[in-house]
Parts: structure tokens; C-alpha cells; sequence
């Protein structure tokens, strides 16, 4: 197991309660959420979940007219999303051996899962393998600006370009949860796509709109400098 999955294990219980109050974690709920599903296409025959945690994107999923299976590879997290969404189909597995056969979804959604895996050009090529031709790949990200740590001139200071594991923590409400996640660069996402035979038909920097805004002030500086990054591939 690798050191950033068995982070997440450690930080599931945690991370259930986070995840499901939207006053913790009110970044996904009111800004990058809702500019994701903005980029997802209609529902079609099947939507694949890579990475699907504790099921909150799923469960949206659902509720706007998807069939969907997810695939999370922390046994904890897939039962908290079944039991909480009995009819949400969650196998605990592998993104890099997705339990589902070739060709066999017009969706796959990877909500801010890709930076907690490893070897995520082999993902990615598993994405490729379950898509039908036509199908699209969808995913958010900490933007590679807003992950990479600060440089300056100092070459002791690491490099964008660099590949890096890091960990956040962040307090709200009393309530402490670290974030464990992976720095690549944009570059890498894009070889990544590219070696799977995936294109690249949209790319976005969101910035969050004035209703969250005024209930969350604070976050102003996310309309100067990106926060999330949404991609849409295809697979022609």
C-alpha cells in the first residue's frame, strides 16, 4: 500500500464527518463542486467513480439522473459511501486494475482523487480501457500553481517540475483534518492523457462566484489566483 493510501486510511473516520458538513468544507460544496458538474456531460449508459471516497459525488451523481459505480480503494470509505446510499454500487479496488470490463462506461469522474494516487498515469490509462469510444474523463484538482511550494530563487526550494508527496492541515468549527495529496506539475496530466489516447476538450480555472463569495469573504483571493484545476478528455 502506498504511503499516501495508507494516509487516507488513517484519516478516513475523520474525513467521513469532514466531508459531510458542508460548513467544514464549504470550498467543494459552494466553488469547486458546482463547476465541476458544470463541466460533466448528460447522463448516459454508465459513470465510473475513481476514487470515490465516502460517496458524496456519487450520491450527486445519482441524484441527477446517473447510474454509477464507484471503485475506492479504502474498504472504510466504500462502506460509509453504501450505507449511507444503499443503491450506490462501490467496489473496493484498485484504480490501477479497475474492476470493470473494456468499453464498458461513456463517464468516468475523478473528483480531487488523482492527486492521492500514486501511479496515476497507469490510472489514467485505466480510465482509457473502461471508456467506450466517444467517452469523456473528468476531473478536478489543486491547481499545480496552488500545490507546488513556494520557490523563490532558491534551488534548495524544490521545483514545480518536481513529483511530491505533501500534507495540509486545516482547522474549521474546532475540527482538525490533514490532507494528504501529491504534487505534479501540469505537464504531467497532460502526458498522462496523451499516452492514454485520451484529447484534452476543455480546461478550467474556476473562480468562485459572488453567492459564495459574500458568504465567505475570505476567499477573494481565489478570484486572482487558481485554486482548482477541471479538465474534460475525450476518447475518440
Amino acid at each position: 500500500m502506498s504511503r499516501t493510501r495508507a494516509a487516507w486510511q488513517d484519516e478516513a473516520e475523520g474525513w467521513i464527518e469532514w466531508a459531510r458538513t458542508p460548513a467544514l468544507d464549504h470550498t467543494f460544496w459552494g466553488f469547486n463542486l458546482p463547476a465541476l458538474l458544470e463541466l460533466l456531460p448528460p447522463p448516459g449508459r454508465l459513470t465510473v467513480d475513481v476514487g470515490s471516497g465516502e460517496g458524496r459525488v456519487g450520491r450527486e451523481l445519482i441524484r441527477r439522473g446517473h447510474t454509477v459505480v464507484g471503485v475506492e480503494g479504502s474498504a472504510a470509505l466504500a462502506a460509509a459511501a453504501r450505507a449511507l446510499e444503499p443503491s450506490f454500487d462501490v467496489r473496493v479496488g484498485d484504480a490501477r486494475e479497475l474492476p470493470l470490463d473494456d468499453a464498458t462506461a461513456d463517464l468516468a469522474v475523478a473528483s480531487m482523487s488523482l492527486l492521492n494516487i500514486d501511479a496515476m498515469p497507469a490510472a489514467v490509462a485505466e480510465v482509457a480501457r473502461v471508456l467506450q469510444r466517444g467517452g469523456r474523463f473528468c476531473f478536478s484538482l489543486v491547481h499545480p500553481q496552488n500545490s507546488a511550494k513556494p520557490l523563490g530563487d532558491d534551488p534548495a526550494a524544490g521545483s514545480y517540475f518536481a513529483e511530491y508527496g505533501y500534507a495540509e492541515e486545516r482547522e474549521r468549527d474546532g475540527r482538525r483534518m490533514t490532507f494528504h495529496d501529491i504534487h505534479r506539475p501540469l505537464s504531467a496530466y497532460a502526458g498522462a492523457l496523451q499516452d492514454a489516447g485520451l484529447l484534452i476538450e476543455a480546461l478550467r480555472e474556476p473562480v468562485p462566484g459572488e453567492a459564495y463569495l459574500a458568504a465567505h469573504p475570505e476567499m477573494e483571493r481565489w478570484t486572482r489566483r487558481p485554486c482548482f484545476l477541471h479538465v474534460r478528455a475525450l476518447k475518440p
